[in-house]
């Protein structure tokens, strides 16, 4: 991504649910209903997993300009990163 955050006219909703030692969050745009999870340690800072997640809800609606630099590897299983 690029220095501009690319949700940043979207409304995103957040939601942190804590399992043992780790902390579950979903991200929701509230425009299309689109919902990501990603999951971290739970001493991790609240705002690095929002972020994460908002760059993840940001590639799933396709906003993310890092969409388009994935080179699919040979045979059609995954994208070299």
């Amino acid at each position: 991504m690029t220095g501009r955050d690319p949700l940043a006219e979207r409304e995103v909703i957040f939601e942190f649910i804590a399992i043992g030692d780790s902390v579950r969050v979903a991200a929701v745009d509230v425009q299309t209903g689109e919902e990501i999870y990603v999951t971290g340690p739970a001493n991790t800072p609240q705002r690095d997993l929002e972020r994460l997640a908002a760059r993840k809800l940001a590639r799933k609606l396709g906003l993310s300009d890092t969409v388009e630099k994935k080179t699919p590897r040979r045979g059609g299983r995954g994208v070299i990163v």
